[in-house]
């Protein structure tokens, strides 16, 4: 979808050097430079320090530019170098760091939310040349989920994030799937309870896929993504400053659809079964109200505590269909609860699972790619603060601790047994701009999240087809 946006130079385009360094290598580069730069470098102070830009004086101007490193290893630490650096194309000299994180903290910095305002300058542009496709396809996922939780939600209903995952399953051969209406209401009931107190009707959207080394006997990942495109609360209402951001309410569905679009790109030896829960929680008199009583596809009835609590019951059917069909791994990603910003903050996502070796595996992803998760428990304590005296359960905690745990503890309640869950409970959304993050919409877990299923899942369809011996 941005692959074309994305700030990069054409093959073989004139471009000026970066040369990008670690206090341990300062003195070496200045060594390499021409006399006259080095002293200017020498003079103006650089230590390398992160983010510090020298700008190189040549004979026709600027010739080149020196980023500082410090010790961070992340993409972020090239992520101001696309406004920063003047315009044109730049290359980034080899030396100590990843020429994949460069690339791909250059784009991150680079994105700029472009429907109704244009930037105040255009972005620099990098060679790529260097970068591997993945560093690019990670980068074009996230400027798509980014676009998807910033787009207002007027104009981002139910419908139009339904077409944004066809269309996305349209451009990779994937097979549509897409449920409204009287099939909706009797194939995902807790859905069409969320979603028919808005005049914009509900839509269960996705696709299967898989890749061109798939076989039927290939594992098979599943992704479900909560697709709120605006939470008002229900006639559990927010207050004002609650509702302000809840266009983002969708950002789970949005990182699931980004998750998608970079193993489809990479074509890895998979299949797919993708599903987003597109609905919008509003008031009328047609809303579900505190204390109803709702089924769901599981066949479990739901009495509703809260129906700002919306976003588990849309995963709830989800998650049942999902896991139905027996999944070496099942995600879902949702932007579900404050408790869980109250715990880790906005940055590092919870992951609650039922399995301790993905658990590790996305943990692991997580430190490499610089995209933090961390592990909180399953509590079995805790699920009987769940129970409800007319139906099986409630969508809300009786107590007011540990709401993160207690909405996992009720999603998993729909999970099949012996089925490989991971739950990721994000935040979806930058409240300031930082280095290779600018305010707005955010794809968090999603580099963790491809990079575990690459490495995991790839690497157990490569052994299963190396023959004994």
């Amino acid at each position: 979808m941005h692959d074309t946006e994305l700030p990069l130079a054409p093959p073989g385009a004139a471009t000026r050097p970066v040369y990008a360094v670690r206090p341990a290598g300062l003195e070496a580069l200045r060594a390499a430079l021409p006399a006259t730069q080095a002293a200017y470098l020498r003079d103006a102070g650089f230590a390398a320090k992160p983010h510090e830009l020298v700008l190189l004086p040549g004979a026709d101007g600027i010739a080149g530019a020196v980023l500082g490193l410090g010790e961070d290893r992340s993409p972020h630490a090239f992520g101001e170098l696309a406004y920063r650096l003047p315009l044109g194309a730049w290359r980034c000299e080899p030396g100590d760091f990843s020429p994949d994180a460069a690339v791909l903290g250059f784009c991150l910095g680079a994105y700029r939310f472009r429907a109704f305002k244009a930037p105040k300058r255009e972005p620099a542009l990098i060679a790529a040349e260097q970068a591997s496709a993945r560093a690019t396809s990670l980068a074009a996922a996230m400027w798509m989920v980014r676009d998807l939780v910033n787009t207002p939600a007027n104009l981002l209903g139910p419908a139009e994030l339904a077409d944004a995952a066809l269309a996305l399953a349209a451009r990779h051969g994937a097979t549509p799937y897409r449920v409204e209406g009287e099939a909706l209401a009797r194939d995902y009931p807790a859905v069409a309870a969320v979603g028919q107190g808005s005049a914009r009707p509900p839509v269960v959207a996705g696709f299967s896929w898989r890749g061109s080394a798939a076989s039927d006997d290939s594992p098979l990942v599943a992704l479900c993504g909560k697709g709120v495109v605006f939470d008002s609360g229900g006639y559990d209402i927010k207050p004002a400053d609650g509702m302000l951001r809840m266009k983002k309410d969708m950002g789970g569905a949005a990182t699931v659809l980004g998750i998608a679009r970079a193993v489809m790109r990479a074509d890895l030896p998979l299949r797919l079964l993708v599903r987003v829960g597109c609905v919008e929680n509003s008031i009328s008199g047609h809303a579900m109200r505190p204390l109803d009583v709702i089924r769901t596809r599981r066949g479990l009835s739901v009495e509703v505590g809260n129906t700002d609590a919306e976003g588990r019951l849309v995963l709830a059917d989800l998650l049942a269909e999902a896991s139905d069909a027996k999944p070496a791994l099942l995600i879902d990603c949702a932007t579900l609860t404050g408790a869980a910003r109250v715990a880790l903050g906005p940055d590092v996502v919870p992951l609650f699972s039922n399995d301790d070796a993905w658990s590790e595996a996305l943990l692991e992803a997580g430190r490499v790619e610089h995209d933090p998760l961390w592990r909180l428990p399953l509590w079995d304590g805790y699920d009987p603060w769940l129970d409800s005296s007319v139906a099986d359960m409630n969508n809300v905690s009786a107590k007011s601790f540990a709401g993160a745990i207690t909405a996992a503890l009720f999603l998993r309640r729909f999970v099949a047994a012996g089925t490989p869950w991971v739950h990721l409970d994000i935040y979806a959304w930058n409240d300031t701009a930082r280095p290779g993050k600018p305010e707005g919409g955010e794809a968090h877990a999603l580099r963790a999240i491809c990079a575990a299923i690459g490495r995991k899942l790839a690497a157990t369809t490569e052994n299963r087809n190396t023959p004994v011996t």
